[in-house]
């Protein structure tokens, strides 16, 4: 009866320890899988992901004092975990959770590894009942103990994408990396291609080894002329990985910059993660860089490549109005002279860099200046990248919630500041910028001083450098500066203050693992 007794509890335990597991399981889904980075999300979050463990215990061992059997201590525990598992799972999320194969797989590890602490425990002679509270530990023995069986399973389903690859040899393929730009460049590229050849890109923001390698096996066939790789990168390696994947032989960086320094460190060791793309390339195959008179520049000297090119090196664009209908422009061969008008609903300067780059591409392979034109005009935006929106009474919202950094807040900003009518502004600030993340947010506040009316700034993690910034101006009005606890309170004052013909920049939104 003892041994019934303890096995009960025991295994109670570790479905307790699964259920606590939820918000934790989310957060390294959201970091990639990358032990790393999930502990720096659990420690900016450590309220929303531990609290329920300790007070579990607390009201265990209270419960056990009081002369309650541990069993029915264990019982109530989880009975509270299904609980808060069933509560977390009714939150709406921004990055909704997936319940992956990965995710089940680490589901019975985690079972596993919950079943031998808490036997050991017992062994011990230690209730059983205080294991929940050491859960954030279980979970990483967790990862642990999975990472051999995924390299095994990922090796291969990268090997089958290989092997799908390699039965079309007529396949053109161009990857596409850079610190932002990338998912907007990759649209706008297969929109311009399409209007000649049948072409695929990796959708939304697959960019990671298994991302495009799970394009490559459920979605490119042998009907394809041209196959785009957009190529994420948060450490040294990736793209090199990504690389020996898909062997392209056109390589596209749109911008180097302050992006992932978290993981980075420096900008400098973004440009040798970027420039990996470089050295996969073939000796007769093709490099383009957008000209930001910077890194990237300093990237397209370095390469050796015979066939290199800048993007506005071959194409520039000219006479260029940006207005409440997109972005008008004349395309034009620096080579030839000939010149083509175009029209875009793309806003912003770095969407021009985008169309220049995809362009110059596409003049490459041949395509006419009148087929570019064409295709630029069926370009859309991306959704929550400078996105366009208009409503009743002659209000426009521009959707930029998506990962904002440094240059794409500027440009964000200097598009706003273009429109006519009274400007509002709604951000939480930019994240993931390392030591310098102040240091950027207040030189944001400075955009925002020069280019809105009003501003909303959202949640305590940037507001006071973003403030400072916005302050130092001494020309914006205070009494036009707003805080919000959250992106919800912040709509519900912008209702109150909208008023016809108001222009609204929605400017990033943090992921879960910073909210």
């Amino acid at each position: 009866m003892k041994f019934l007794t303890i096995t009960a509890g025991c295994v109670l335990t570790a479905f307790t320890c699964l259920f606590l597991s939820r918000k934790l399981i989310h957060l390294y889904q959201l970091e990639n899988y990358q032990l790393p980075g999930f502990f720096k999300s659990v420690r900016r979050s450590l309220k929303r992901t531990l609290l329920i463990h300790l007070l579990l215990v607390l009201a265990a061992a209270v419960l056990s004092w009081a002369g309650v059997p541990v069993l029915v201590c264990v019982l109530l525990q989880a009975a509270g975990s299904f609980a808060y598992y069933k509560a977390v799972e009714g939150q709406k999320e921004k990055k909704p959770f997936h319940c992956t194969e990965r995710v089940k797989r680490f589901g019975l590890v985690h079972l596993g590894v919950g079943l031998i602490v808490a036997a050991a425990a017992c062994c011990l002679g230690i209730p059983v009942f205080i294991v929940p509270g050491v859960e954030i530990l279980l979970f990483a023995l967790s990862a642990a103990a999975a990472v051999p069986i995924e390299k095994q399973i990922a090796g291969q389903f990268v090997n089958d994408a290989k092997r799908r690859l390699a039965e079309i040899p007529e396949l053109r393929v161009i990857g596409i990396t850079g610190s932002y730009g990338k998912t907007s460049t990759k649209f706008i590229l297969q929109t311009i291609l399409s209007t000649r050849w049948k072409v695929l890109a990796t959708p939304g923001s697959f960019n990671t080894t298994m991302g495009v390698t799970r394009v490559i096996r459920e979605m490119l066939t042998p009907g394809y002329d041209i196959f785009i790789a957009e190529m994420g990168a948060r450490h040294i390696g990736d793209i090199r990985e990504l690389c020996d994947l898909v062997h392209p032989e056109i390589g596209m960086i749109t911008a180097v910059g302050p992006q992932h320094l978290d993981t980075f460190g420096t900008v400098e060791q973004v440009a040798r993660a970027k420039y990996e793309l470089i050295e996969g390339l073939p000796r007769d195959g093709m490099a383009f860089f957008a000209d930001d008179g910077g890194l990237c520049r300093q990237l397209y000297e370095k390469c050796p490549l015979e066939h290199k090119f800048l993007s506005d090196g071959v194409l520039e664009a000219g006479r260029v109005r940006v207005g409440p209908k997109g972005t008008a422009f004349v395309l034009r061969d620096r080579e030839t002279g000939e010149e083509a008008a175009c029209q875009t609903r793309l806003l912003g300067e770095h969407a021009i860099s985008n169309i220049l780059l995809s362009a110059a591409v596409a003049r490459k392979l041949g395509m006419t200046l009148e087929e570019i034109a064409r295709g630029i005009s069926q370009c859309r935006p991306v959704e929550h990248r400078l996105q366009l929106l208009t409503y009743g009474n002659g209000i426009t919202v521009i959707d930029d919630a998506f990962n904002s950094n440094p240059a794409g807040a500027r440009a964000a900003a200097r598009v706003l500041g273009q429109f006519e009518g009274r400007r509002i502004i709604v951000t939480p600030g930019m994240v993931e910028l390392g030591e310098k993340e102040h240091e950027y947010n207040v030189e944001f506040g400075r955009q925002i001083a020069e280019n809105a009316d009003i501003a909303i700034l959202v949640g305590s993690y940037n507001a006071k450098s973003i403030t400072e910034g916005i302050l130092e101006s001494g020309r914006f009005d205070r009494g036009n500066l707003h805080y919000a606890n959250q992106l919800s309170d912040a709509t519900e004052l912008l209702q109150r203050l909208l008023q016809a013909g108001d222009v609204v920049l929605y400017e990033n939104d943090l992921p879960d693992n910073y909210s």
